[in-house]
């Protein structure tokens, strides 16, 4: 098994590995482009979301500048999703979210983690697991999202929150919940 089939079945794998790298540099050119465009410019914004990101629903926007190791193509975003400035994707696994979510400045979304034992760690080892986050949620600003989370539909994660387990519908979640 190569290490990119590894990486998409959610195994450990090396993030070294030079086949991987080298679509993760082809993947990121867009998201460069798109973070030095300004305001004004709305139809290559839209043309450039829909080239960097694995889906992207209508009326969505994503205020420049963003970061993600994967430009975006591990991303899945509804329609009417908003997301302030320097919005961080560690989209090595998928990351899905719905349709209406607002996401605030300074937030952290991630799929990668890293195994405990230094000698794995020391050969580049790493995982993914998916992040879900439901439809109109609100994540506000400074919060970070842990591999493998889910946020239920409605709720709301407060400013500076580290989400370190599911999130049910319709609450809402402040601090390290």
């Amino acid at each position: 098994m190569t290490e990119t089939e590894k990486k998409d079945n959610g195994l450990l794998f090396n993030g070294m590995d030079k086949d991987i790298l080298k679509v993760q540099a082809t993947c990121v050119q867009y998201m460069k482009e798109y973070n030095t465009l300004g305001l004004g410019d709305e139809e290559r914004i839209t043309e450039l979301l829909k080239l960097s990101f694995a889906e992207v629903g209508e009326g969505t926007f994503i205020q420049p500048p963003y970061y993600a190791n994967w430009g975006g193509a591990n991303v899945h975003l509804g329609s009417d999703v908003y997301a302030n400035f320097n919005l961080t994707l560690v989209d090595d696994g998928h990351i899905y979210i719905g349709d209406k979510t607002m996401i605030g400045p300074n937030v952290t979304i991630a799929t990668a983690g890293h195994p405990i034992l230094p000698s794995l760690r020391e050969k580049a080892m790493q995982y993914n697991i998916d992040v879900h986050i439901g439809r109109n949620v609100w994540i506000g600003a400074g919060s970070v999202i842990l591999p493998g989370i889910t946020v239920g539909d409605n709720s709301v994660i407060g400013a500076g929150s580290v989400v370190t387990k599911d999130i049910p519908a319709n609450v809402v979640a402040v601090g390290n919940p």
